[in-house]
């Protein structure tokens, strides 16, 4: 007998903060906190088959390995919890994240795929049994499974360092692609070891992000955004970077984000400002000046999580996120954001 399990996993627009924190036990942990972006994301289809071996597990499309083993995992737990026997099925994945961004588009496959398996099990995971599995399979994973709420995520760990708190304060995001929007590989970026100092300083960033989030101060979550993205300049050293900081300044935005693993960039405002749609444009055209592409503009709101795009934004288009392995996916095209 064939059981049908169906899920569904947003994407990300980069981070607000990444670095190295310390835990309740005085640990250092690498962290982050993304800024949430709805609309894409991974939807995924699991068709169940007991009395099949655990291993005759299968996914459409063919290669995406991460899926398949969160899936595995996935099913090996459900049916422990249900007092089942392990089974295959077919999983079946769509999108439409964006791939080699920063956006977390492999997290939001596992994600959902494991959602899928759950719901086909008449289960619904918690976010922290999620995140486990996804750490499983994937080695480090971003915090999607929370839909939108602020967490301090130790991504290499699958668990949360801090709750920030309900939702992030409202924000305009203009976002943007640094370096052409040529994927980021991260392998191959130097990864000093942070000295006390350094520490310290994420310490710092965190606390004002803490205390920005309680006020639901934009402008002070912008000066962290800001200060996060210029550290990982350090390693990622993004050419435009400076002009997306003079841009912004110009146009009245309280800061700047980008992905720390990826090309995407955003530049940030309080919708409170006077004049908001003025700037916002006078933003996009400069950036399209400079010739760093605009994707999407978008809001984020302080009462629900999630965000909704402008008006005035490009619409997204569907179908551009590829359908290949995992390790051979191209970049989306720029606009597809």
């Amino acid at each position: 007998m064939i059981r049908t399990g169906t899920g569904h996993a947003p994407c990300h627009h980069g981070e607000i903060l990444q670095g190295v924190f310390l835990d309740t036990d005085g640990r250092r942990c690498a962290g982050l906190v993304t800024l949430p972006m709805a609309g894409p994301g991974s939807r995924a289809e699991f068709l169940r088959r007991p009395g099949t071996a655990p291993e005759a597990l299968t996914a459409v499309p063919a290669g995406r390995t991460k899926a398949v083993r969160a899936a595995a995992l996935a099913v090996a737990q459900c049916a422990e919890r249900t007092g089942q026997q392990p089974c295959g099925g077919e999983l079946r994945l769509t999108g439409d994240v964006p791939v080699g961004l920063g956006m977390g588009s492999s997290t939001s496959d596992v994600i959902a795929a494991v959602r899928a398996v759950a719901d086909s099990y008449g289960l619904r995971l918690a976010p922290d049994s999620v995140a486990r599995l996804a750490v499983r399979a994937e080695l480090a994973c971003d915090p999607l499974m929370w839909d939108g709420r602020p967490v301090l995520f130790a991504q290499r760990e699958g668990r949360v360092l801090e709750a920030l708190g309900p939702a992030l304060p409202p924000l305009v995001v203009v976002g943007c692609a640094l370096g052409g929007g040529a994927p980021v590989d991260t392998l191959t970026l130097p990864v000093p070891e942070p000295d006390e100092g350094e520490v310290r300083a994420f310490e710092r960033l965190r606390t004002l992000l803490r205390r920005a989030v309680a006020t639901a101060d934009a402008r002070l979550l912008g000066e962290v955004a800001t200060a996060s993205a210029r550290r990982g300049q350090r390693r990622l050293r993004h050419p435009e970077f400076e002009t997306l900081i003079t841009i912004s300044r110009r146009a009245g935005a309280v800061g700047v984000q980008i992905a720390h693993s990826g090309a995407v960039a955003g530049v940030l405002f309080d919708p409170a400002v006077p004049g908001l749609r003025h700037r916002v444009r006078g933003c996009r055209r400069a950036l399209d000046a400079h010739g760093i592409p605009t994707t999407r503009t978008f809001t984020t709101s302080a009462t629900t999580t999630g965000s909704r795009e402008l008006p005035h934004g490009p619409a997204h288009r569907r179908g551009d996120r590829p359908t290949g392995p995992d390790t051979a996916r191209r970049p989306a095209r720029l606009p597809a954001l």
